[in-house]
């Protein structure tokens, strides 16, 4: 049985009188990619917001490796194991690539923003953004200044920095926006590649990627979980062709 390394139970979340989730239940388990679905407006992103800590839940509680962290801020989560990438590309552009991992490595230490020590005089941090750059498939461009990337580079650094927190989960917002289909293809081998050792949770639009890398979805109607299951599941089931897929699958 998979280990489950973060969980929700009864997550809720209400703003003033609206609730845009409800009574949400997810685990997320090592060596599982998890996909988050749903049509505009179903709560998805008020999910993820509050699962990495940018959103405090209204009732319910999160844990992670079964320890309750509900009350932990997004910065405290990053520092026990929680990564998150968001819908916009969130790198430093004038700085290379080696540059912004070592920064987001250095996040994880006592004294992470001091921004004027010698990059030479922290060899662990250096050490794990090189190796968080090659597993993201980045490797050889280290010295790269990351604004003159392209996108799909640009959002594979993104993963790279996360990688470099040492994170265990890895919550990813929408990593294919605006890729054409090679760079689509070349995320998608890259996640197939990460969950094997993380819990990850991907919430995306891309439907022929989403069920090409997922090994288990969820989909949200309402701020609700309408259903969860395998993607062979989801794919089959007329609740879920009705509230988001359409008739889809019918036709391929």
């Amino acid at each position: 049985m998979s280990e489950v390394l973060l969980a929700a139970e009864g997550m809720t979340r209400r703003f003033g009188g609206l609730t845009a989730n409800q009574n949400v239940n997810i685990a997320l388990e090592r060596g599982v990619l998890h996909a988050l679905l749903g049509p505009n407006g179903a709560g998805k992103s008020t999910c993820i917001n509050m699962l990495s800590g940018d959103l405090p839940p209204s009732e319910g509680t999160i844990r992670f490796k079964g320890e309750d962290i509900t009350g932990l801020t997004a910065y405290q989560r990053s520092r026990i194991g929680i990564g998150r990438s968001y819908q916009r590309t969130n790198i430093f552009p004038k700085f290379t690539v080696l540059e912004n991992c070592r920064l987001a490595a250095q996040s994880r230490k006592p004294r992470p923003w001091s921004l004027l020590t010698d990059a030479l005089r922290m060899p662990d941090a250096v050490e794990r953004a090189r190796a968080a750059i090659a597993e993201a498939g980045l490797a050889g461009r280290e010295e790269r200044v990351a604004g003159t990337m392209s996108h799909g580079e640009q959002r594979q650094l993104e993963i790279a920095m996360v990688l470099a927190t040492d994170a265990e989960v890895l919550l990813l917002d929408e990593p294919l926006a605006g890729m054409g289909s090679e760079e689509s293809a070349q995320m998608v081998t890259l996640l197939n590649r990460l969950k094997t050792t993380r819990a990850i949770l991907l919430v995306e639009h891309d439907m022929d990627a989403v069920f090409a890398v997922s090994d288990r979805i969820t989909v949200m109607v309402n701020g609700q979980v309408l259903e969860s299951g395998s993607p062979e599941q989801i794919r089959n089931s007329p609740d879920v062709q009705q509230a988001y897929l359409g008739h889809e699958a019918e036709h391929e």
